[in-house]
């Protein structure tokens, strides 16, 4: 089965890209490049269904989830 999610890729002050899944809580992985960040990503939310899977947890969907942007005065 093939299961699809949305990753935000966020810059790092140093260089690099870190990449977060906003679906599955605590999923973060960094990269060197935005490609090299999205391939770990991969990998990381890989494990993150291999642990839930092993501990008979649910895999989280994105049924239900809201992507809005938000504007606030600084």
């Amino acid at each position: 089965m093939t299961r699809r999610f949305r990753v935000i890729s966020d810059p790092n002050e140093l260089g690099g890209y870190t990449v977060t899944v906003p679906a599955l809580p605590g999923c973060i992985s960094e990269g060197d490049t935005k490609s090299e960040a999205l391939a770990n990503i991969q990998e990381a939310i890989e494990l993150y269904i291999e642990s839930l899977q092993a501990d008979g947890e649910p895999v989280p969907t994105e049924e239900g989830m809201v992507e809005a942007l938000v504007e606030v005065a600084v």
